[in-house]
């Protein structure tokens, strides 16, 4: 029987496809991508995965870095670790998020993070400011923020040569609305966030074209039973995605669970909205030009102590919500692979368990510890079972 190098069977997981678990699947891939198995002989030697789950890689729209890695100030060497120490947890799919910056810096910053986007590294590029409200700047810095002059919001787009994925604005500000229309236009998703509107400031920017909330219920007024603000207008309308951190500091259970029932699972996209520390340790860190403590695996700014993003990986936000908030896997999956993969426009590749899609795999055992990790055919982690 002849042995194909790059062909590799995993057999007796449960399987998470899009139509539901799988009790004892079998998935082959072949190179770089899942096949239908048609042609293997069944005495194929296969990985026994028994007593796991194999599940879709995960995919990441709002990530800052890792490994001690910061995607707005590293080096191309120190990005690619960032990208490494997510892809270890099972993140097969980041975009790069970049904090407010200076306007020539960004554009500079976009065209060096494009670079990484067209050698496969990264999915896109993730502008998190500086277009966005000083009453919510959360760990922003307030002298660098600006009013979203649909000009400037298109020389950033321009900046990243066709790899800008998502921009995030106080919409209420002026030349808000303006820019979610240039943003839709260019195929560019505007998102709502980091925002003191309204209700009806939020419906207008909807209807405008904005299709993603920024890490619901962060960075945005509470809501509210005489003016609901914006996470009720988010939360209601069919159109929107909410990004949810979860965590178990970002957001009380209940919160997570009022997303869940009120969006629905397929309205949800899980991040990490992680900064240099994800996968790192404590220790004191910049956001931009902030300084950052990170204790007890939480980061805070040095002055004034706002969170100051996470230090979440998607592995651990997937086990958190199958276990503590005792979300269906099929609902997990939905929100850490599908969703976010349907936003980018690359669900034809990647974000389920599909014939003819990248092999971007995650092992976990049955408890949702993480065991392994495929991403396009090839073992970032290969897992140790038998």
């Amino acid at each position: 029987m002849a042995v194909h190098a790059d062909r590799k069977v995993l057999a007796g997981a449960r399987v998470v496809l899009p139509t539901g678990v799988v009790e004892g699947g079998r998935v082959t891939v072949e190179g770089a991508r899942i096949t239908d198995g048609s042609g293997v002989p069944a005495d194929t030697p296969a990985l026994d995965l028994t007593g796991h789950w194999l599940v879709p890689g995960f995919v990441d729209l709002h990530n800052h870095g890792g490994g001690g890695a910061s995607f707005t100030s590293g080096t191309v060497e120190e990005v690619l670790r960032g990208i490494h120490t997510h892809r270890a947890h099972g993140t097969t799919t980041v975009v790069a998020s970049m904090v407010t910056g200076g306007m020539d810096f960004l554009a500079h910053r976009a065209g060096e993070l494009a670079e990484l986007a067209e050698q496969g590294d990264i999915a896109g590029i993730h502008f998190e400011g500086p277009f966005i409200s000083p009453c919510r700047k959360g760990a922003h810095s307030e002298a660098l923020l600006r009013d979203p002059d649909p000009a400037e919001v298109r020389k950033l787009v321009d900046a990243a040569r066709g790899h800008a994925r998502m921009v995030t604005l106080a919409t209420e500000l002026p030349g808000g609305v303006d820019s979610v229309h240039l943003l839709a236009e260019h195929g560019v998703i505007a998102a709502i966030g980091h925002t003191d509107a309204t209700y009806e400031q939020t419906v207008e920017a909807i209807e405008a074209g904005a299709t993603v909330a920024t890490h619901l219920f962060n960075a945005m007024p509470p809501l509210g039973h005489r003016a609901p603000g914006p996470i009720a207008a988010l939360l209601q309308d069919e159109r929107v995605t909410v990004e949810l951190i979860n965590d178990g500091t970002h957001l009380h259970p209940a919160a997570l669970q009022l997303a869940f029932r009120h969006a629905g699972a397929e309205r949800v996209a899980f991040i990490t909205d992680a900064m240099d520390a994800a996968g790192f340790g404590d220790g004191v860190y910049h956001l931009g030009p902030l300084e950052v403590e990170v204790r007890e695996g939480v980061a805070r700014l040095a002055e004034g102590g706002s969170i100051a993003g996470s230090t979440l990986t998607l592995d651990t936000a997937f086990r958190r919500a199958a276990t503590v908030d005792g979300l269906p896997v099929e609902d997990v999956v939905r929100a850490i692979s599908a969703n976010p993969a349907k936003l980018l426009g690359l669900y034809d590749r990647i974000g389920s368990i599909e014939p003819g899609k990248d092999a971007d795999l995650v092992v976990l055992d049955e408890g949702f510890a993480l065991k392994g990790v495929m991403r396009r055919g090839e073992w970032v982690i290969e897992p140790q079972v038998g």
